[in-house]
């Protein structure tokens, strides 16, 4: 069964700073833990994809505009205080290991090692229809 592990920052729920306020060290640590957890999950063939994501005023908005074209809007956009950060797309065995690996992953190092212990949403991937329909 595949998962998406999605990691969520919101100022609400984080009890720590911002990544831009983090010392280099305090990053390297964070993004060492992250890449551990990749390899973890790589080696034990539960890994689909991970990545992160840039910050959120780097995001562009697209819809269609009336002829089909492509209309853009790049911020600055109204301050959110939640936005998606990363996530991990795993297949495992059943819902009870992805909630055990997003429950890891909320532990990575933030300010000072402490664990950043952040939320984690845990959804199921859907899968399409069959192709005979």
């Amino acid at each position: 069964m595949k998962y998406m592990l999605l990691m969520q920052f919101s100022s609400a729920t984080a009890d720590f700073p911002g990544i831009t306020e983090w010392t280099p060290d305090e990053i390297k640590a964070h993004i060492a833990f992250m890449g551990r957890t990749n390899k973890t999950l790589a080696a034990d063939g539960e890994l689909v994809d991970a990545q992160g994501l840039a910050m959120p005023d780097t995001a562009k908005v697209v819809r269609a505009g009336t002829d089909g074209a492509a209309v853009v809007t790049e911020g600055p956009f109204a301050e959110t205080k939640e936005f998606l950060a990363g996530w991990w797309i795993v297949d495992v065995e059943d819902e009870a290991r992805a909630v055990e690996l997003a429950a890891y992953i909320s532990t990575a190092p933030g300010p000072g090692g402490a664990p950043l212990n952040m939320p984690l949403e845990v959804r199921q991937v859907m899968s399409g229809p069959p192709a005979d329909l």
